[in-house]
């Protein structure tokens, strides 16, 4: 159980699924309700604040239970054992009704973004979310939906707002010139995730295999001087002898 516990404490992305789901149940909580005099807060409210950590809670047993079952192969190296790793992460995710990693991406980029009301500041919250999350742009999609915006805002001859219809369907006609040229197909778009979840169940296969060399080398260290007698240290020096 600890040790499944410990597969769950590594894993992002089921640390962020429970994260949105207290986000999307999170209750506002009035500041009259911490004055001296408050009353308590209503029966209903505590139901529902209930209902969240209940929920929550069968969430991450649900994640524990197949974790519990199945065999993980701490094998990075391996691309077998990391699809199988993922395949697992993926039977929890789906299990616990928690988001993939790319799902997670979309809803930061939703919840993020929603307020921007230019394109520029879009693109740059976009980059904020891919470095944030640990993602690398080895294409050069980034640099490229840059240089579209520069090119369709000198065009326009002003900065580019996503009210504007025209100019965002120029600037969605530009980044279409630049998928093509990188290669970049929207069919392809459930290759690119696949790949991105194998990505990221690689780099934790990578973590808990340290994590389990470094907890075995300890207990053989343990084990090593647990018969030896400790040496029996005198509160005062021999006499003659200086301290």
């Amino acid at each position: 159980m600890a040790y499944a516990s410990r597969f769950l404490s590594r894993s992002k992305q089921l640390q962020g699924s429970l994260g949105v789901l207290q986000q999307r149940n999170a209750i506002p909580i009035p500041v009259r309700a911490f004055a001296k005099e408050a009353a308590r807060p209503t029966f209903k409210g505590d139901e529902m604040l209930k209902g969240v950590f209940t929920e929550i809670k069968n969430k991450f047993q649900a994640a524990v239970d197949i974790l519990l079952k199945e065999k993980i192969t701490l094998a990075p190296e391996d691309p077998a054992a990391v699809k199988q790793y993922a395949n697992v992460m993926k039977t929890i995710r789906q299990k616990a009704d928690m988001f993939s990693e790319s799902q997670r991406i979309k809803y930061d980029i939703e919840n993020e973004t929603k307020e921007i009301p230019d394109a520029r500041a879009y693109l740059l919250k976009l980059k904020d979310i891919r470095t944030r999350r640990g993602l690398t742009d080895e294409l050069g999609a980034e640099a490229m939906m840059f240089e579209a915006l520069e090119k369709v805002e000198k065009d326009i001859k002003k900065p580019l707002l996503r009210s504007d219809k025209k100019g965002m369907d120029l600037l969605v006609a530009e980044f279409e010139k630049g998928n093509k040229k990188l290669g970049i197909r929207k069919e392809d778009l459930p290759k690119y995730e696949e790949n991105l979840e194998l990505s990221i169940a690689k780099a934790q296969l990578d973590e808990l295999k340290s994590d389990a060399l470094e907890a075995m080398e300890s207990q053989k260290k343990k084990e090593e001087f647990k018969d030896e007698e400790m040496p029996d240290i005198p509160e005062k020096p021999p006499e003659g002898v200086m301290p």
